[in-house]
C-alpha cells in the first residue's frame, strides 16, 4: 500500500485517540436552564441492578470508580421512585457499570415522602425552579428558586446538587437539606438533623431516629415527646459567637467548629480513614454506620454503640423489652402473675405488650412493678438528691409516668441510699445494669395496671385498706 494512502488514515485515528483522551468529555454532570427528564422506561443511563434496584441517571460526575450521580432511583417492585443522589461504579468512560455488585447508594433524595411513579418528570425551568411532577402532573417536590436568578444545574465531585447564578453562587444546594445521610466534606449545622427512614424499603422519613448538630456538640435520639437522647458528644463551655456552630464530616472523623474567634476544632466521632468512597447513614434501627467501596460495598463502622453495645439502642428488644447483652425478654413478677408477654415468642426483639393495658380510668389499680439491675439508655433526673420511695410515689401520681427508674452508688443500701430518680412518659427498651462498668446501683419500677381481683396481691392490699400508692 503506498505511504500516501496510509497517511491520512493515521492521521485521523491519531486525531481520533486524541480528542477520546484530551477533550471529549463522557460524564454529564450540568444542566442549563429549560431541561426535561422523563422518568422513562427508553430513559439513556438506564441500569439494572442484581439487587432489584433500578437507576435513571440524568447528572453524573466523574470517570472510573465510584462517583456520585442523580436520578430516578428505585429498590424493590419499582412502583415508585425518588429523585436521589447515589453513588455509582463508573468506567473510564463514564458507563456506570457492575450491576451484581456496585449497587446504588443512596446519600440524599428530594421525595422521600412523595414517590413518584413511571414518567414523572423533573424540570429545571425556565426561571430556575427545579420541579419534579408526578406521570399525572401532581407536585411531588421544588426548590422553590423560581425568580432567583438561577442560571444552571451542577452536581459537584463532592455530592452536592447545587442551583448556581451566572456568576457560580449558591442559590440552593442539597448539602442545606439532608436526609438520612452524610457524605465526606458535608456539615451538619447546628439545627440540622438527619431522620431515618421507617425501613429500608420504606423511605418515609417518619422512622423513630434523629442525629442532630446543636450549639455544644452532637446528639441522637428517639423521637418521642419529649425525645429520648440515647447518644450525645458535647464540648462544654462554649460562648460562640458570629455564627451557628457545625460538624463535618471529614476523613477520619465527624469534628466540631464554631464560628467564634475562638478557631478551636474537636473531634467528636472517631472514624475509619477512607480508602475509597465512602458515606455515613442513620439507619431505621438508630445505628449511624459509615459504609465504604472495598471491591463492595461494606460497613466499616457502627458510630454510636458504646460500651453498651446493641442494648444502648431503643428499639433492640421492643417497648418494654430488656436486653441482656443482646437478649430480650420481658419483665417478669417475683409472684405468680404476670403483666408483660412477647408481642411475638419466636421474635423477642419485637418487644412485649401489656397483659392488661395501663389506663388512668381506675389510678387505684396502678402498681410498680420491681425489676432488679436493669437501667434505661436516656436517664435524665427528674429528681435528684432523693430516695426510692419518693422516686417511687413521684410515678404513681402522675398519669402519664410510665416507670420510676432510681440510680444511687455502687454498694449502696437500698433502703437509706440518697439517689436520682427518672420518670419518662414512654418506654422503650430496657437493659441490664452491668455494674461493673457503669459503677452504680440500678433499679426500674414499670407501672402496670393489676387485674382486679384475679390479682392477689392487690386483693390482699385492699383487704388492708391500703392502695398502691401506700406500699
Amino acid at each position: 500500500m503506498a505511504l500516501s494512502k496510509i497517511f491520512p488514515f493515521a492521521l485521523i485515528l491519531c486525531c481520533s485517540f486524541y480528542l477520546i483522551s484530551g477533550q471529549r468529555q463522557f460524564d454529564y454532570p450540568t444542566a442549563n436552564l429549560s431541561t426535561t427528564w422523563i422518568n422513562s422506561i427508553s430513559a439513556p443511563h438506564s441500569i439494572d441492578f442484581t439487587d432489584g434496584s433500578k437507576i435513571r441517571a440524568i447528572l453524573l460526575r466523574g470517570t472510573f470508580g465510584p462517583k456520585y450521580a442523580c436520578g430516578f432511583y428505585c429498590n424493590g417492585n419499582c412502583e415508585s421512585y425518588l429523585f436521589a443522589i447515589f453513588i455509582v461504579q463508573t468506567n473510564s468512560a463514564s458507563f456506570i457499570t457492575s450491576p451484581s455488585i456496585g449497587f446504588p447508594q443512596v446519600v440524599w433524595s428530594a421525595n422521600r415522602n412523595k414517590p413518584v411513579k413511571i414518567n414523572s418528570t423533573l424540570q429545571l425551568t425556565a426561571d430556575g425552579d427545579l420541579v419534579l411532577r408526578d406521570a399525572d402532573g401532581t407536585l411531588a417536590w421544588s426548590t422553590n428558586t423560581a425568580g432567583k436568578s438561577v442560571a444552571g444545574l451542577s452536581l459537584t465531585d463532592e455530592g452536592n446538587l447545587v442551583l448556581l447564578d451566572s456568576k457560580n453562587a449558591t442559590v440552593w444546594q442539597s448539602f442545606d437539606h439532608p436526609t438520612d445521610a452524610l457524605v465526606p466534606g458535608q456539615k451538619l449545622v447546628s439545627g440540622m438533623k438527619l431522620t431515618a427512614s421507617i425501613s429500608r424499603t420504606n423511605w418515609t422519613d417518619g422512622g423513630f431516629f434523629s442525629f442532630s448538630a446543636t450549639d455544644d456538640g452532637l446528639v441522637a435520639f428517639i423521637e418521642t415527646n419529649p425525645p429520648q437522647t440515647y447518644f450525645s458528644r458535647n464540648v462544654g463551655g462554649l460562648n460562640p459567637s458570629g455564627g451557628p456552630s457545625y460538624a463535618m464530616y471529614l476523613n477520619g472523623s465527624l469534628t466540631f467548629f464554631t464560628n467564634s474567634s475562638d478557631t478551636t476544632e474537636w473531634i467528636l466521632v472517631s472514624i475509619t480513614p477512607a480508602s475509597s468512597a465512602q458515606y455515613m447513614k442513620l439507619e431505621s434501627n438508630g445505628h449511624l454506620k459509615v459504609y465504604e467501596w472495598q471491591s463492595r460495598w461494606k460497613e466499616v463502622d457502627d458510630l454510636l454503640t458504646g460500651f453498651h453495645g446493641e442494648c444502648n439502642y431503643p428499639t433492640v428488644c421492643g417497648k418494654y423489652g430488656i436486653c441482656t447483652m443482646g437478649q430480650c425478654s420481658c419483665p417478669t413478677s417475683s409472684n405468680s402473675t404476670t403483666y408483660f408477654r412477647p408481642i411475638n415468642v419466636r421474635r423477642p426483639d419485637l418487644g412485649c405488650s401489656e397483659v392488661t393495658r395501663l389506663t388512668c380510668n381506675d389510678k387505684k389499680k396502678h402498681r410498680l412493678l420491681e425489676v432488679e439491675d436493669v437501667d434505661y439508655f436516656a436517664f435524665e433526673a427528674d429528681i435528684s438528691d432523693t430516695d426510692v420511695n419518693t422516686c417511687k410515689n413521684a410515678c404513681l401520681k402522675n398519669c402519664s409516668c410510665k416507670a420510676a427508674f432510681f440510680r444511687s452508688g455502687l454498694n449502696s443500701s437500698r433502703a437509706t441510699a440518697r439517689g436520682e430518680c427518672y420518670l419518662p412518659t414512654e418506654i422503650f427498651s430496657l437493659m441490664n445494669n452491668e455494674k461493673d462498668k457503669t459503677r452504680y446501683e440500678s433499679v426500674a419500677f414499670i407501672k402496670v395496671q393489676v387485674g382486679g381481683k384475679k390479682d392477689g396481691v392487690y386483693e390482699q392490699n385492699l383487704a388492708r385498706g391500703r392502695t398502691w400508692a401506700e406500699n
